[in-house]
């Protein structure tokens, strides 16, 4: 059963469409193929899960666009959220 959408196909991220528990299944569709990844925390509904290793630094991407960039590295599966990206336009102070 299909419970996350991969907007564009060159997101590395999908947004699940209910709460997700740890190991759980996220089945999702890239063009015609069903894929299914494992839940590595639990997400919650209308949040957005890691299709694929996102390493510190890297950029995020959800709609094909640049969201962000990955404060910690996000390992596929995990919560994509506030606490491991930020803005791409946010002021980093040292």
């Amino acid at each position: 059963m299909i419970n996350a959408l991969l907007i564009n196909l060159s997101d590395n991220v999908a947004v699940v469409t209910e709460q997700i528990q740890k190991g759980g299944r996220i089945c999702f569709m890239c063009g015609t193929e069903e894929r299914t990844i494992t839940a590595a925390e639990t997400i919650p509904v209308f949040h957005k899960t890691a299709l694929r290793d996102i390493e510190k630094g890297h950029e995020v991407y959800k709609y094909g666009c640049r969201i962000g960039i990955a404060t910690s590295d996000i390992r596929q599966g995990e919560h994509v959220h506030c606490h491991n990206v930020r803005s791409p336009d946010a002021r980093i102070d040292s």
